[in-house]
């Protein structure tokens, strides 16, 4: 017996399997697990929702998916749409989500990357103040750490180069 054959709606439950499995793979870009399957459900409906249509698919609270909905408008993987009698706020995902997903990873993580070198620096400002020339161990270590730092952040911008100057866009018709 196939596994779809042991359910009573199969088309649904290849429906929640995509958006489980899927889900799993956008969690790795540091989106939680509802934030991603929230996205993996607008992605496949095609169509705009409201937070109470999400709510009722995804069984997940309302505040849960307004919260959700915020991470993934200041992504930019999702909008807000407006539709003609309908008072509700709409969203939709959007459709170029290798382009979205990739810039908001690299923008995350090089945010990400200027705060620890930040404080690294600040510890070894300070560090700089208690000892003689920065002659100790701790210094040594701490530029290292810098180093490392800046060794990502030189790839994360490459990255976003390469990815800026090679993805065109579709062309809207």
């Amino acid at each position: 017996m196939l596994y779809y054959e042991a359910h009573d709606n199969p088309l649904e439950e290849f429906n929640n399997r995509i958006i489980s499995e899927f889900s799993k793979t956008l969690e790795m870009f540091a989106l939680n697990k509802t934030e991603s399957q929230l996205f993996v459900t607008l992605f496949l409906h095609d169509a705009p929702m409201t937070l109470d249509e999400m709510k009722d698919e995804l069984g997940k609270s309302k505040t849960s998916m307004s919260t959700a909905t915020r991470t993934l408008l200041d992504f930019n993987l999702i909008e807000r749409v407006w539709r003609k009698g309908v008072r509700k706020d709409l969203y939709l995902a959007k459709r170029d989500m290798y382009y979205q997903f990739m810039k908001a990873y690299v923008k995350s993580w090089l945010e990400a990357l200027d705060r620890q070198v930040n404080s690294l620096e600040s510890i070894r400002t300070e560090l700089d103040q208690i000892t003689d020339n920065g002659e100790d161990i701790y210094h040594h270590k701490i530029t290292e750490a810098i180093n490392f730092h800046h060794s990502l952040e030189e790839v994360f911008l490459n990255i976003e180069d390469m990815h800026d100057n090679s993805y065109h866009r579709p062309s809207k018709k």
